[in-house]
């Protein structure tokens, strides 16, 4: 049967089309939709349970994301010719739409939900994860799962002073803002990006444009829903609540929360009052009547918590650790910690720690990115760590977590604009959380940072992060910004707002809203807010060290780089690569070699930590690269002898070598090379050029010696006539042996 299709088309300012199309793929999940934009085709689908299993008291989400290498006409790299676990691009779009789609399910549904989103087909000028959100939205939209309303994502550029939604690869090469925006028709929901050092005005301007985009791609869902017949919500187990536990819980533990976020303590004397409270509580009930109502005291007792906590920074302006809304933890910072790296630094702010390190290489250690939609590879790249023992807990280690993968690329983001371009290094950034209290991510690229400048990468500008909360009551209309944010505050409060930038603008950002409708008025403050704050710890930055230093240090690797025509590329390697490991071996240094795209010049990375090393391979190559000039004079030396000449090699390129024939050492006739020259022995000699005849340089030191006086040349010698010709035939023929001889011998 030739199935129903429905589609919907979004125009685009750029003159792109997107078509959401159902009805023709995977109909037994609960949804699914193919977005279409040039040739990039994603398909997204979506299941949920009907029930939700025992005990679970949150939304099991999960949301991937794949991109088929079939989808661009490639093979899978490697040796398993299959794709296998998610890259980090593939993990950071999830993330993205994790982060948008999550609020917008009922706080009450915790039946496990499963969105699917594949790459089938690429465009190189169409980038998928800029439709991914709105794929992921559009086959829920037309489900009878509960989910409030529409939400989508697109990319916002500027390039050359306009903004453009979705743009190419290739024109976001050109730009000087990258941003991600998630939203639904009514608000702003995620943003995540990087900036070429722009102001707070310029980043609002640029959500506000995204906004409307956003708006259109979400009523083109709603338009699709009606078309396919949207269905009723489907009925599901809603939470049970019990209004007499509530109201004990909350006159017993309000009052005492209040004055424990009140008393300004450190988060663990803190977390044990609160426990303290909660104890006193479950003891007013018998265990019999706990086993019925203990789910109800921990829900309503986190509830109340929660509450607590919002009105003491909305009505005392106080927060839990004492300070002020605007007011930062204090920070201290060091450099030069790790004696056998080669950069460090350690940047403690209140009680969120980190530990950076840079490590410095050739092009050899790039990182390559080998991924269906994107290929290339990273000369600076950042890797974060996040272990247990930084929160004091005890969990199972089970590989990067998408966390470190989220919070490691927005650090490198931040940084990445400040390394200079012509930077010779591979720079590797490992930033350790020793100890985390909030923004640990932000504590990363402080750390960061002085590491770089430490390690003597020559960074344009030294960049700081702060991490920014909101708290709100819609009731009262109160707000308030919170500048660094503790971890109880992101889990308390209504948003997670990260920010990076030098002192001249901003580099990256990143925010999730959990709130609907905030405000453009709450975003700006927000911004300012930031930027304050964002100066302040820069000035503890740039107090610990001020500039990078001005060369790496002495057990780090030196880089030198040269550039040498496209034909010598060969000489150097030699056969098997011979002269090149023969040449690593010697000096002790490592040799990149790299073939530049246009020109096609070798550009030959020397690496190494010793000078001599490093100046016995451009010695190496000057030579390789020496060529004389005719008429020029050079001083070479005697490194070999021979019967009608002796061998010698220029001193300013040694290895480079020219036989100075017998007939050019002196005026007068040489029967012995040893009666003028010996083994070393250092002279100069003029250059001839190449003799078109035998094709070999000619040099000469009697050139350079006055002529004796009276000195008659001898007369050329001439084989046509009777004598010389034939006194050399004979004097020839006597040294042959008849061929007997030759037998005999």
């Amino acid at each position: 049967m030739i199935p129903t299709v429905y589609t919907e088309s979004i125009e685009l300012a750029n003159g792109k089309t997107i078509t959401l199309e159902t009805g023709k793929l995977a109909k037994q999940a609960d949804g699914s939709v193919v977005v279409k934009c040039g040739n990039t085709m994603l398909l997204a689908t979506v299941v949920s349970n009907k029930t939700a299993a025992p005990g679970v008291d949150f939304l099991p989400l999960t949301v991937d994301y794949r991109e088929k290498f079939a989808a661009a006409g490639r093979f899978p790299g490697g040796f398993f010719k299959r794709e296998a676990r998610p890259s980090d691009q593939e993990i950071l779009v999830m993330r993205l739409i994790d982060r948008v789609l999550r609020p917008m399910f009922p706080k009450d549904y915790h039946a496990e939900t499963q969105i699917m989103i594949q790459l089938m087909s690429l465009d190189k000028d169409v980038m998928p994860d800029s439709l991914a959100g709105l794929a992921a939205s559009a086959c829920l939209a037309i489900t009878d799962i509960p989910f409030e309303a529409p939400i989508s994502e697109v990319r916002v550029a500027r390039i050359n002073g306009e903004f453009v939604i979705n743009p190419s690869q290739s024109e976001l090469a050109t730009a000087d803002i990258d941003m991600m925006i998630g939203a639904s028709a009514d608000s702003v929901a995620m943003v995540e990006g990087e900036m070429n050092e722009i102001s707070e005005e310029e980043m609002t301007e640029a959500i506000r444009f995204a906004h409307e985009a956003i708006k259109v791609q979400c009523a083109a869902q709603v338009a699709l829903a009606e078309k396919v017949g949207k269905k009723e919500v489907r009925d599901y187990e809603k939470e049970e609540e019990n209004e007499a536990i509530e109201a004990k819980v909350k006159e017993l533990a309000y009052d005492k929360c209040y004055e424990i976020a009140k008393a300004g303590t450190s988060k663990q004397e803190r977390s044990e009052q609160f426990a303290t409270v909660k104890e006193s509580i479950v003891a007013e009930y018998t265990e019999e009547e706990l086993e019925e109502v203990g789910e109800f005291i921990s829900k309503y007792f986190n509830k109340v918590q929660k509450e607590a906590v919002r009105n003491v920074v909305l009505d005392e302006g106080l927060r839990l650790d004492g300070r002020k809304t605007t007011e930062i933890r204090p920070i201290w910072c060091e450099v030069d910690y790790l004696p056998s790296a080669h950069g460090s630094s350690i940047f403690t702010r209140g009680e969120t720690q980190a530990l950076a390190t840079v490590t410095l290489g050739t092009s050899r250690e790039a990182n390559v990115i080998d991924n269906p939609s994107q290929e290339g590879e990273e000369n600076f790249y950042l890797h974060y760590n996040f272990p247990p023992f930084s929160t004091g807990e005890a969990r199972p280690l089970r590989g990067t977590s998408r966390r470190e993968v989220g919070h490691g690329n927005l650090a490198q983001r931040a940084l990445k604009g400040m390394i200079p371009s012509d930077c010779p290094y591979t720079v590797r950034v490992v930033s350790e959380v020793l100890e985390s209290n909030g923004s640990s991510s932000m504590a990363t690229v402080c750390a960061g940072t002085m590491a770089l400048l430490d390690a003597g990468v020559q960074m344009k500008k030294p960049v700081s992060g702060i991490a920014m909360g909101l708290i709100t009551d819609q009731e009262s209309g109160k707000w308030a910004v919170l500048s660094d944010i503790l971890g109880d505050e992101d889990h308390l409060g209504d948003m997670d707002f990260k920010v990076t930038g030098t002192a001249d603008g901003i580099t990256a950002c990143q925010m999730d809203i959990k709130i609907k409708g905030l405000s453009y008025e709450i975003l700006t403050q927000a911004l300012l807010q930031a930027r304050e704050g964002r100066l302040h710890i820069l000035s503890k930055l740039t107090d610990t060290i001020e500039a990078p230093r001005t060369d790496v240090k002495e057990h780090a690797p030196k880089m030198v780089t040269r550039v040498i025509p496209n034909e010598y590329i060969g000489q150097l390697i030699g056969p098997g690569g011979k002269n090149i490991q023969e040449l690593q071996k010697v000096t002790e240094t490592t040799i990149v070699i790299n073939e530049d795209p246009v020109t096609e010049e070798g550009i030959v990375e020397i690496l190494g930590t010793g000078a001599e090393g490093i100046n016995a391979v451009l010695a190496k190559i000057d030579a390789m690269l020496f060529k004389p000039e005719v008429g020029e004079t050079y001083e070479v030396k005697v490194i070999k002898m021979l019967d009608f000449g002796a061998v010698v090699e220029y001193t300013e390129a040694p290895g480079n070598e020219v036989l100075l024939h017998v007939s050019e050492l002196a005026w007068e006739r040489t029967e012995n090379v040893s009666d003028v020259v010996n083994m070393g022995d250092v002279f100069n000699v003029k250059y001839f050029g190449t003799d078109p005849k035998t094709r070999k340089e000619k040099v000469s030191k009697k050139a350079l010696l006055p002529k004796p006086e009276g000195f008659k040349s001898r007369p050329p010698r001439d084989n046509n006539k009777d004598g010389g010709g034939r006194r050399d035939n004979n004097r020839r023929n006597d040294n042959r042996k008849p061929r007997e001889e030759k037998k005999a011998e």
